[in-house]
């Protein structure tokens, strides 16, 4: 019999610390499953561009076409990018303290969804490492209640003492060979998603700068006119514009 046939061997009911290798096989399933759920989930969001993405946006900003920077954004609306993206344009008239906070409400969503459920697979690699050695303790106090137990065969006891070991190396290696696998994909996933992140925190800040100086320009143009009535003067800055009557601020208006 070889190692693997032993290793199924080690399933069935008549072999010593089965329950640990049923119980590590419920935590392999539930880590597969969870691998290719999260796999899938980022492999779809590895073929967005976001550079291509964000370049058709600004483009459409820079010649007034909003309607259309909202269309693209619609047409990738399962990217976290592309929802930050749709905040901040559905704010576009609101000034630039209001684009700045739908911006950091929106990643303030998408960024949960993100990251769900990927640190789960950190959690079983170590919850699968301490299932094999609770089935090594186990197979250890197996081996010396045998030996030290009085009234058996020689014969006997070599028996009980190899299948205590036996217990405790089978649960030590398939532990191992769930966590290993498990720690390896998660810091993998993780990286992805932290890419993605730190690509949405980049250019939702070029975003945030674009229509801030934009809200600036469209607010100054539209005050223009105003500064041609007599006794009336506009002060504008990037943030804020006040307007005076015969010297005294009667309006502050954020921007």
């Amino acid at each position: 019999m070889n190692v693997f046939q032993k290793f199924i061997v080690s399933f069935t009911p008549t072999e010593p610390g089965y329950g640990f290798m049923w119980m590590l096989l419920l935590v392999f399933v539930f880590a597969l499953a969870l691998i290719l759920e999260r796999g899938v989930f980022l492999l779809r969001r590895a073929s967005f561009k976001p550079n291509a993405f964000m370049g058709s946006i600004i483009g459409c900003v820079q010649k007034e076409q909003v309607d259309e920077a909202l269309k693209i954004c619609d047409r990738n609306g399962k990217m976290a990018l592309a929802q930050v993206v749709l905040a901040g344009l559905k704010n576009i008239a609101g000034g630039a303290e209001k684009i700045k906070n739908s911006i950091e409400e929106a990643t303030l969503n998408v960024v949960p969804v993100l990251e769900k459920r990927t640190g789960y697979l950190a959690m079983i690699g170590n919850v699968a490492t301490l299932i094999g050695l609770m089935g090594t303790i186990y197979g250890l106090i197996l081996s010396f209640a045998a030996v030290g137990s009085p009234g058996i065969d020689p014969a006997e006891k070599s028996t009980l003492l190899a299948q205590g070991i036996s217990a405790a190396m089978n649960t030590t290696l398939a532990g191992l060979a769930i966590a290993i696998p498990c720690i390896m994909i998660f810091t993998f996933y993780h990286s992805k998603t932290q890419k993605i992140i730190d690509d949405i925190d980049e250019h939702s800040l070029k975003l945030v700068n674009i229509l801030t100086e934009r809200s600036y320009k469209v607010h100054k143009y539209h005050i223009g006119a105003m500064q041609l009535k007599d006794g009336v003067g506009i002060h504008v800055t990037h943030n804020n514009i006040k307007i005076f009557t015969d010297n005294k601020l009667v309006k502050e208006i954020t921007i």
